[in-house]
């Protein structure tokens, strides 16, 4: 049986104000004050593990037991049929450079890679997330989302981040960086991934 959340604080084991406003939107409905990683000045662990479940217990259990509170971490990636899967876990280390993330490199280099090896249209992706929520005894609760889509070019839209101005979600005709923020949550890998959290541990 899921492990209800009974606390009135959460920390949400993340840097990304952006993130943070996102999450704590979704949790509006609770009256949880949502604090982040940053807000207690916790260090970003390193992620180590080869699945999206595993990098997300890193930080959630960071969290935790510094804090001594209850801590949600998610972990999330673009996964590209036609490249296997790829960049998958490593979604954002494509995106790095000495100066910091370049998301418009990672999404070319995407499409060149695509192009190298002339995958047929369309070319089928998705979004994928995992949320784990822990407790500072040890115990954690794991929740999955994912939306079907296709990577679409050239880029377009200027709304979200990371790779949403070539994702193309299935049954639309925009980008996730076309879409209103919102609209997106409601709908995106992590909106689902939250819709089941939600059910389980909140609801």
């Amino acid at each position: 049986m899921t492990r209800r959340f009974d606390g009135d604080r959460l920390v949400v084991a993340t840097h990304n104000r952006g993130k943070l406003e996102e999450i704590a939107k979704l949790l509006e409905p609770f009256a949880v004050t949502v604090l982040s990683a940053a807000d207690f000045g916790l260090p970003e662990p390193a992620e180590t593990e080869t699945t999206f479940a595993g990098n997300a217990r890193i930080k959630a259990h960071a969290a935790a037991k510094a804090t001594g509170l209850v801590a949600l971490a998610d972990d999330s990636g673009l996964e590209i049929d036609a490249l296997g899967g790829a960049p998958g876990v490593y979604t954002a280390d494509w995106a790095e450079t000495p100066e910091g993330r370049d998301f418009v490199m990672a999404m070319t280099r995407v499409w060149a890679e695509l192009e190298t090896i002339s995958a047929p249209e369309p070319r089928r992706a998705r979004f994928r997330c995992t949320l784990v929520l822990a407790w500072p005894d040890g115990h954690d609760e794991v929740f999955e989302g994912a939306i079907e889509g296709r990577v679409t070019w050239p880029m377009r839209g200027d709304q979200g981040h990371g790779y949403d101005p070539i994702f193309q979600p299935e049954g639309y005709e925009q980008t996730f960086a076309e879409m209103d923020r919102w609209q997106k949550n409601e709908m995106s890998h992590r909106g689902r991934a939250f819709q089941k959290m939600v059910a389980a541990a909140f609801a």
